[in-house]
This record gives structure tokens, sequence and C-alpha cells, in this order.
């Protein structure tokens, strides 16, 4: 899967998927085959972490 480039709109992209197709930050990476670890310091890097509770990068 090609992810968008720029940072805030991978993190854009992300938590629509998250909010509108899957539960958990481990099945959409799971579906879409992405390395989670990956995501979640690219994510980290703009200061945005994943929290479960809200199934989203605050």
């Amino acid at each position: 899967m090609n992810l968008p480039n720029d940072p805030m709109i991978l993190l854009s992209y992300i938590n629509t998927q998250l909010r509108d197709f899957y539960p958990s930050l481990e099945e959409l990476c799971h579906a879409l085959d992405i390395d989670e670890g990956q995501l979640c310091e690219k994510m980290a890097a703009l200061d945005y972490h994943y929290d479960k509770a809200a199934n989203r990068f605050l």
C-alpha cells in the first residue's frame, strides 16, 4: 500500500481509516500491510501518539 508521504496528510489518512473502517491500529496495519512500529515512529516525529481508547493518533 502506498501511503501519503506528507506527514500531516498521512496523519489525516490514518485517523480517517481508523475512524471509518478499523477498530484498532493493529487491524489497520494488518489489513493495509503497514509496519505498525514504523507508522508509530512517523507519527511520533509529529508528536502524535496512538490512543487506544480513542482509536486515533492524538
